[in-house]
């Protein structure tokens, strides 16, 4: 059974008991981040459905493009792969035009325009720009899709190096510790690689700070490349206890998602709390990229990442540029759309390269005007 789902009438339950607290507070307070808000507890809510949805609808719409499995998943590689030659001849032709000193198309911060008469380098910029940015939206669908794929946890158990631990506490009790440990390096990792944050801005975008905001998920997590948490598999941990183990770490994690509770004394030095993961999801400068714990915040204080909450600096929530928008297309999209104007305004294959896998404040620094959705960590 699916702990989350199972988890959600509770879910609600608890965000009409803080909803309530809240109201009840307004009445002698002035507003703050953590009281709920129509539109964006609804654009929560609506998050939170669709990524519920989105592995029964990514199996469907995105299984048969998977390489390896899929029926069009050679002709994905294949696209990929043209889309790779058609853009590097591109470059080539660029650059000679260049070096004949001849005007070339703009394809980064100060490159000179495009003289009408040049029509070689027109084509050329063109073919790169749209070449250039089908490649990495192509490749990196084959590549996530193939990856995720692989290393799903059944597909890894056949493979597994140590015996059996079975179902018992123990092995449950692994594979909590084990989901938590890998959980910190990916979201850490989804904070420092533009690929992996445009997936995980989503959860940022809310700038209100309460229950609902632990339901505004993500939905691309079929494409997206992480450390596989099938890699337990191969330690002798069952498929079903791993997902288990997945299931007590996302409903962990929804009640830290509160301004609600202030401090919880000793636990704190242990245990990722709403204090902690208050600080995740501040924008101000001390806070960024802090606290990627899930349940223990023990990886956060061994790893460097750790911030504590400073009453006298107020979390302010959501992206160091917010997206001023509600529409949940736009909180999926806008990230993804933002980094392959950049590949596509890039020069050259390092650059593009650079702005898919280096962190998304690499690209707010590397180009000229910079474009909403910077990391809120």
């Amino acid at each position: 059974m699916d702990l989350t789902r199972a988890a959600t009438p509770g879910f609600f339950a608890a965000m009409a008991v803080e909803h309530a607290y809240l109201r009840r507070q307004a009445a002698h307070r002035a507003p703050t981040a953590g009281d709920y808000e129509r539109r964006d507890t609804l654009t929560s809510l609506t998050m939170g459905t669709a990524s519920v949805l989105a592995p029964f609808v990514a199996e469907r719409l995105l299984g048969p493009l998977t390489p390896g499995r899929g029926r069009f998943g050679k002709a994905l590689v294949a696209g990929a792969v043209g889309a790779v030659v058609a853009t590097t001849v591109a470059d080539r032709v660029r650059r000679r035009a260049r070096r004949r000193g001849r005007p070339e198309a703009p394809t980064d911060a100060g490159a000179p325009a495009v003289e009408p008469h040049d029509r070689v380098a027109v084509v050329a910029d063109r073919t790169a720009r749209i070449g250039g940015a089908a490649a990495v939206a192509a490749g990196g669908v084959a590549l996530g899709l193939y990856w995720n794929d692989r290393t799903r946890p059944d597909a890894l158990w056949a493979h597994r190096r140590l015996p059996d631990l079975g179902r018992g506490p123990l092995a449950l009790a692994l594979a909590v510790l084990g989901w938590d440990f890998v959980y910190y390096w990916n979201h850490r990792w989804m904070h420092t690689s533009r690929q992996a944050w445009a997936y995980h801005v989503v959860h940022h975008s809310s700038e209100h700070y309460n229950l609902s905001t632990a339901l505004r998920q993500p939905v691309a997590g079929p494409v997206t490349v992480v450390v596989p948490y099938g890699l337990m598999a191969l330690l002798g941990l069952r498929p079903e206890v791993i997902e288990a183990a997945r299931g007590i770490n996302l409903v962990y994690q929804y009640w830290i998602h509160t301004e609600t509770i202030r401090r919880l004394g000793r636990a704190e030095a242990v245990w990722n709390t709403p204090s902690h993961h208050r600080v995740h999801h501040g924008s101000n400068p001390r806070y960024l990229d802090r606290n990627h714990g899930s349940i223990l915040i023990l990886w956060d204080r061994w790893f460097g990442t750790f911030a504590e909450e400073d009453d006298a600096e107020p979390v302010v929530y959501g992206l160091t540029d917010n997206l001023d928008s509600f529409d949940p297309v736009v909180v999926a999209s806008r990230a993804y759309v933002s980094m392959l104007r950049d590949v596509a305004a890039a020069p050259d294959w390092r650059t593009r390269l650079a702005y898919v896998l280096r962190g998304p404040g690499w690209a707010d620094r590397h180009r000229a005007v910079p474009v909403p959705a910077r990391a809120a960590a």
